[in-house]
């Protein structure tokens, strides 16, 4: 079916973000993978193309408010060539909609330049040793100074993507304590330096995917954050996770979505050329019927996906909404690569075939921005149930 969500611009856009792939993404992207981290230069490439800066007002550096549909089309670019762009998506459709939304004029003058340029890259460390997904049970503490002068910062947090690429990360911790009526009081979000004296990286994370993408464990003693660097008021951060979950949900949708079509691509390439018992692979029933399947199923995905595209630039998505996309998508992801992974036999295996790159990748989808238990249970409440 024909897609109506994007424009010539869009297109245009897309025919850019595919050379910069080719030139400056694929040649190095093996040595990213082994290395566990890109390189960090390739921010600042970005930076030069104008699309580390999507929102941020134009008096900042920025391009001002842009469609998040191009942020889309780099992601189905890099699927498409089975790359990554290392935590690119995190720092700027995650991260910075936090900063555009809840930081005042003197952070912004401060931030949104360096964001711009490259300079300054984006991560967020929510998740913590033991809490998972429920982040009422955040213990990471940050007390007022007696003199109100900044936090202190203590605690330590895992799973966090891009963080030794990261000039700034935003923590969010307790600031006051959690009442008996109310498990999700007392949370604030803190935007801290990453050269901040008591601020430590631990394990880089060894990944069955994701590899070119660093995750690592951080720590914090006795970090002294400026109270400059509350980010909205203290004691709010859940609500304000809660308002910003929506995109990241959608982006892991939009991957979902981009991912399977990449594998039926790929799928598709193998099985025509491949031959066996003296004729191509697509000659069987079976291979037909299997892709066809695919196809038909990311189809309807992808139109799902596309209503959440369009209800985000409308300032319309819900959580709810959200939830579904991911839940569905992330399904749907992992049954079509896999379907796609057997069309290639043994091969399929073999890293050095995209569709294992991609099967790898794309597991996690169901863990990382909220588990599809959790997005069941966001669906259930909407149904009043």
């Amino acid at each position: 079916m024909k897609r109506t969500i994007y424009t010539q611009e869009h297109e245009a856009f897309r025919a850019m973000i595919r050379d910069f792939i080719a030139k400056e993404v694929k040649p190095d992207f093996e040595r990213w993978e082994k290395d566990n981290l890109v390189d960090r230069e390739i921010f600042r490439k970005l930076g030069a193309l104008g699309v580390m800066g999507f929102d941020i007002p134009e008096e900042f550096g920025g391009s001002g408010d842009i469609s998040y549909k191009f942020q889309v089309v780099i992601t189905e670019e890099c699927a498409r060539a089975a790359v990554s762009l290392g935590h690119y998506g995190v720092s700027t459709g995650i991260v910075l909609p936090y900063l555009l939304d809840l930081a005042d004029r003197e952070q912004r003058k401060r931030w949104f330049p360096g964001i711009a340029t490259g300079d300054l890259m984006l991560c967020i460390a929510m998740t913590e040793p033991g809490t998972g997904s429920d982040l009422a049970g955040i213990r990471t503490t940050a007390k007022l100074s007696d003199d109100g002068t900044h936090y202190v910062l203590n605690g330590a947090k895992t799973f966090i993507t891009g963080a030794r690429n990261s000039e700034l990360c935003v923590v969010a911790a307790r600031t006051s304590p959690a009442t008996a009526e109310d498990r999700r009081h007392g949370l604030s979000l803190l935007v801290v330096p990453t050269d901040s004296e008591g601020f430590v990286y631990g394990r880089k994370l060894d990944k069955i995917g994701l590899r070119s993408s660093d995750t690592s464990e951080l720590s914090f003693t006795d970090v002294r954050v400026p109270v400059g660097n509350l980010l909205g008021e203290q004691d709010k951060g859940f609500s304000y996770l809660g308002r910003n979950l929506a995109r990241e949900r959608l982006q892991i949708g939009v991957g979902a979505v981009s991912s399977a079509l990449a594998a039926i691509g790929f799928a598709r390439a193998y099985v025509l050329e491949r031959q066996v018992f003296g004729k191509p692979v697509a000659a069987f029933q079976n291979t037909k019927f299997v892709l066809a399947e695919c196809a038909a199923e990311v189809e309807a995905l992808q139109a799902m996906v596309d209503k959440g595209i369009e209800l985000d630039d409308a300032g319309e998505l819900t959580g709810a909404d959200a939830a579904k996309i991911k839940l569905f998508g992330t399904e749907v992801a992992a049954r079509v690569i896999d379907k796609c992974l057997q069309l290639h036999g043994g091969y399929g295996y073999m890293l050095e075939y995209p569709i294992a790159r991609l099967y790898a990748d794309t597991r996690v989808s169901r863990i990382y921005g909220g588990t599809s238990e959790v997005m069941k249970t966001i669906i259930a409440k909407d149904l009043g149930l």
